[in-house]
């Protein structure tokens, strides 16, 4: 199959402001997927372990129109450049550049399952903050992936279109990502948090019921750029794999905990530390599902704080700005706080009580003017839906 040259353009037929006047008809339907915040359980999906992450208000929405002509045409409001006109019949991993990658990967995914779908006008708008470890690039894939579902009737599940919005992502973009991100954009439900086991993808929805308990949960953009497509996530990915196959296991969750000293024995010392990070965020999780069965969400505070921890120390993945809002936040009282996403910057998220979030959040601000940093964004998380339709 020859590659797509460079994404083919055109000049934007009309206004953009709507979906008629950018191409020329109405749209069939409006979809929305969330991005999401990762309460804990980090970069344990790929090593098919456990996660649980909220899909937060914020949204990816796609307006789309079925074409029978073979061609996939995507207009970004955030980009507001001219429309991408993409041939169904070139797409080839690799060969689409930038950010129509992962809308396009999603309809090669399709495709290369075996669905019978054609191309379609999709006009996109987000505001899901992008590189900030909210899980942007995911909620664009699974809108599409939403947006197809209906308009060729294909009858998916929610967990049958993640996985192909994560084989879009793993073998399209050439992002190793596990499952999580997908997962969370597809099947997270309002008041409550996804507690996922990434080696069958079994889940549970956990009530997660801030409000009632008079907390909150901060959301805290470093606004430090991460891109998970530079290798740095990559060669973490293989580290593992490296330490599950020398231990003789299918994948690190396989790993007791009972085992972990023995095995962390039997390692090089650079993969010993991502091991230990593995193992115990595992636990972490299972820890904080039981304090939210209990009703006391309060008491995953420290858990938090203890997966940055081991974030920073052992995977590695933390960087100055977040290391100094989870400190400044746990001290102006946060009962936790840890980085949230993949790494290399992104997002902070702390646990706080309702009354006191605006001094935490002015705490986090002040301690990043005195650092010479730019100042956070900063929103509350709620938990959310899933991707759905809207109209």
């Amino acid at each position: 199959m020859n590659p797509v040259p460079a994404a083919d353009t055109q000049d934007t037929p009309g206004t953009p402001d709507t979906f008629a006047g950018l191409y020329g008809r109405p749209a069939e339907g409006e979809w929305a997927a969330p991005g999401r915040v990762n309460l804990i359980g980090e970069h344990t999906d790929y090593n098919l372990g456990y996660v649980l992450p909220i899909a937060i208000p914020q949204t990816v929405r796609a307006q789309a129109a079925r074409r029978d002509d073979g061609l996939l045409r995507l207009w970004s409001a955030q980009g507001r450049g001219p429309v991408t006109e993409l041939r169904l019949a070139d797409l080839a991993p690799g060969a689409v550049p930038g950010w129509s990658a992962y809308p396009a990967g999603v309809v090669w995914a399709l495709r290369e399952a075996g669905h019978r779908i054609g191309g379609a006008d999709i006009r996109l708008d987000s505001d899901v903050p992008g590189g900030a470890g909210l899980s942007s690039s995911a909620a664009l894939e699974c809108v599409v992936a939403t947006a197809y579902d209906d308009l060729y009737g294909l009858g998916l599940s929610g967990t049958e279109l993640a996985l192909l919005a994560q084989r879009a992502e793993n073998a399209f973009v050439g992002v190793p990502c596990g499952i999580m991100d997908q997962m969370a954009s597809m099947c997270c439900r309002p008041g409550a948090a996804l507690f996922l086991d990434s080696r069958d993808v079994t889940m549970r929805q956990v009530p997660v019921d801030l409000a009632a308990a008079g907390l909150a949960l901060l959301v805290l953009d470093t606004r430090v750029k991460h891109d998970l497509g530079d290798g740095a996530y990559a060669a973490l990915r293989a580290g593992c794999e490296r330490a599950a196959a020398l231990l003789g296991l299918p994948a690190l969750r396989s790993l007791d905990p009972a085992g972990l000293a023995g095995a962390l024995s039997e390692l090089p010392p650079e993969l010993g530390p991502l091991v230990r990070h593995v193992v115990t965020e595992n636990a972490r999780v299972e820890a904080a599902v039981a304090h939210l069965d209990a009703g006391d969400p309060a008491a995953i505070g420290p858990i938090l704080t203890a997966g940055h921890a081991s974030l920073r120390d052992d995977y590695r993945v933390s960087c100055p700005e977040t290391d100094l809002a989870v400190e400044a936040a746990v001290a102006a009282g946060a009962h936790g706080a840890r980085m949230t996403g993949g790494g290399f910057g992104g997002s902070v998220i702390a646990l706080v009580d309702a009354a006191g979030a605006e001094h935490v959040a002015a705490a986090v601000t002040a301690a990043f003017r005195a650092a010479g940093y730019r100042e956070p964004r900063t929103l509350t998380a709620v938990p959310a839906d899933g991707a759905r339709r809207l109209a």
